[in-house]
This record gives C-alpha cells, sequence and structure tokens, in this order.
C-alpha cells in the first residue's frame, strides 16, 4: 500500500463504550474512521466530533447490523466515500439476559442475530474489499463468557462463543490474502452494559482487583489492527487475569 494513502477503519457500534473508545485509538493512530450505530444520534454525532478533533476524516452511519440488505448497502457506501476498507472492528453488541428455562425465543434471537449474525453480514462484504487489497485487519468483540459461559446469559455466551469459532476459521481461510482475523475477549469493563452489576463481588474474583475501561480493550484493538503483523486467529484476553 502506498505511503500516501491513509488507512479506513470501520467499527460496529462505535458511538459509546468500547466501540468509541476502539474509534479514537485509531484515530489518533492516523486513520479515518466510520462509526455504525443503532439509534442514539447525539452519542454518535459526539463521538464523530471528537474523532475529527483528532484529525480523522470521521463520520457516522447509522444502520442494523442483523439487517443484511441495510449492512450491505452501507457498506457500498464506505467505500463509495473512502475508497476502501483496511480496518474492521465488529463490536456491535447487546444483552438480553435471563435464565434459559424463561428465555422467549426473541431475547435469544435478538441476542443471537445482533451479536453473531451481524459479524457475517458485515465481515463478508468487508472481507471481499480487503482481498482485492491484498491486506487487512479484523477484529472481533468476543468475551470472557464465550470461554467460560455465564449463568444467565445462555444468549450472549453462545454468540460470543460462536464468534471465537468464526474468528479462528475466518483467519485460516483469509491468511493466504495477508488478512488478519483475531478476536478481543473483555472480562468487566466499565460500561453501560456492566452499570448496576455487584462490583465488589466480582473483583474478588478478579487477580488484579479492578474492573477494565474501554481504554484498555482499545489499546488491545489498537495492537492487533496495526501492529501485530505476525498475528492472527488468535483471542487476546482483557480480563485482569479473570479466565486463568
Amino acid at each position: 500500500m502506498a505511503e500516501d494513502i491513509k488507512k479506513v477503519a470501520l467499527v460496529t457500534g462505535g458511538s459509546r463504550g468500547i466501540g468509541k473508545a476502539c474509534a479514537l485509538e485509531l484515530a489518533r493512530c492516523g486513520l479515518d474512521v466510520v462509526i455504525n450505530y443503532a439509534g442514539n444520534v447525539d452519542a454518535a454525532n459526539a463521538t464523530v466530533e471528537e474523532l475529527k478533533a483528532l484529525g480523522s476524516n470521521a463520520c457516522a452511519m447509522q444502520f442494523d447490523v442483523s439487517d443484511a440488505d441495510k449492512v450491505e448497502e452501507n457498506i457500498a457506501k464506505i467505500v463509495e466515500k473512502y475508497g476502501r476498507i483496511d480496518v474492521l472492528v465488529n463490536n456491535a453488541g447487546i444483552t438480553r439476559d435471563g435464565l434459559f428455562i424463561r428465555m422467549n425465543k426473541e431475547n435469544w434471537l435478538d441476542v443471537i442475530n445482533t451479536n453473531l449474525n451481524s459479524a457475517y453480514y458485515v465481515t463478508n462484504p468487508v472481507s471481499k474489499i480487503m482481498i482485492k487489497q491484498r491486506s487487512g485487519s479484523i477484529i472481533n468483540m468476543a468475551s470472557v463468557v464465550g470461554l467460560y459461559g455465564n449463568a444467565g446469559q445462555a444468549n450472549y455466551s453462545a454468540a460470543k462463543a460462536g464468534i471465537i469459532g468464526f474468528t479462528k476459521s475466518l483467519a485460516k481461510e483469509l491468511a493466504s490474502r495477508n488478512i488478519r482475523v483475531n478476536a478481543v475477549a473483555p472480562g468487566f469493563i466499565q460500561t453501560d452494559m456492566t452499570k448496576g452489576l455487584a462490583v465488589d463481588k466480582i473483583i474478588e474474583h478478579i487477580p488484579l482487583k479492578t474492573l477494565g475501561t474501554p481504554e484498555d480493550v482499545a489499546n488491545v484493538v489498537r495492537f492487533l489492527a496495526l501492529e501485530a503483523n505476525y498475528v492472527t486467529a488468535q483471542v487476546l484476553g482483557v480480563d485482569g487475569g479473570l479466565v486463568v
């Protein structure tokens, strides 16, 4: 890739939390960043302003990552605007927690569609772009619960375990085209998703005795996206030692 071509990143669920931290970190590294968001226009616009302040030619695109047609339409718009996609961070996700025997079909499917199927919907068209470029880095947001499970999160755990298998398989398929595929498995991170949890009880099980921050995850995403040229098919935990 020529030196004067600026790299472009797409971060799904990039308007807040871990996704926003990843978007900001990639912008600090000189990338133009596109953030996808579901519905919070104010948060998305505020994040874009922060990205632009870092020198990134950033924009926000609102679409449902679980809608394959909308995803494809918007990926085409990104390519039309920027000409390429070098980094993909599949971060969008939701929770619909509850005991499995009480979990209705909608709560199961909502989580599977948003957290797992979306990775296919987004990565499929993006990988074709990267294959033509003969370069790219794909980072999928997994979770520690995809490794060891969690009561009350059968849907979320299943989706995140699926992300791990998806990552390893895709890494093998795309390696010959110089495309690396890795996953990040956060533990308990200080975001809206962890608000209301019994933090003191959680910390008892974390060797580092603290929750992580979105920036902790973003630092690993930056490493995988831009620095780890010989790293693929890996699942990097950002969990304070929770999974030992």
